[in-house]
């Protein structure tokens, strides 16, 4: 996965010198890039930076924060991919995102089992389902499986169902694993719409387990 994001961030690069190629003076002594490929190039950083950090992350901000078609601004924004590249071929970002996003779904399954052992089976049921759907999405997006699909002109996350589907189909996971996140995102949204008499506090701990096992079992592929 590490290759496939070094290979994106080596295209970025390229694409901003080509850019940086077409650099003019201005009658005010100002160099200025011509703006299709600066577009391009632009659209492509954010896309990619937002993909694999997030929009809260440093590098995107940075990133984002370099508007502009004059030469000095997009120079200052290949300092961000290159900064990007280096971690990536020291090994940080793997390794840091693997630990944090562990830590944090540890917390959120403990949580879970806290509420529901409390009697609040509902809001448990509620936090394991939105546990198990950013864990889809960080197999996705780790595994080059697109999480957005356009709607009416914006791009919006795909739902979770089909999120499903698309790893299975990319051999992320198996169909037996994929019959059972389709049954815990059903008693997802039992408890996210209000049909508490549709499931058991014994079901959402049962959903609390498997999740715990389906997540173990699925690291490696982060």
């Amino acid at each position: 996965m590490e290759n496939l994001i070094k290979h994106r961030i080596e295209y970025l690069i390229e694409l901003c010198e080509q850019v940086l190629a077409t650099r003019r003076s201005t009658e005010y002594g100002q160099e200025q890039c011509e703006s299709r490929i600066l577009n391009k190039y632009r659209t492509a950083g954010l896309s990619f930076l937002r993909k694999y950090f997030g929009e809260h992350h440093p590098y995107f901000a940075a990133f984002q924060s370099q508007q502009g078609g004059y030469a000095p601004i997009v120079e200052s924004s290949l300092g961000v991919l290159e900064a990007v590249s280096d971690e990536i071929d020291r090994g940080w970002y793997h390794s840091v995102r693997g630990v944090v996003s562990a830590e944090v779904f540890s917390d959120f399954l403990e949580m879970a089992n806290h509420l529901r052992e409390e009697g609040y089976k509902d809001a448990a049921a509620v936090m394991l389902g939105g546990t198990l759907e950013e864990h889809l999405r960080q197999l996705a997006r780790e595994n080059d499986v697109e999480i957005e699909v356009a709607v009416k002109g914006k791009m919006s996350f795909k739902k979770a169902d089909v999120l499903n589907a698309d790893l299975v189909k990319a051999r992320i996971y198996s169909t037996l694993d994929q019959k059972n996140v389709t049954a815990w995102l059903g008693l997802r949204n039992d408890a996210a719409h209000g049909n508490f008499g549709a499931y058991s506090t014994e079901q959402v701990a049962l959903f609390s387990q498997a999740l715990n096992d389906f997540m173990a079992r699925t690291k490696e592929k982060l």
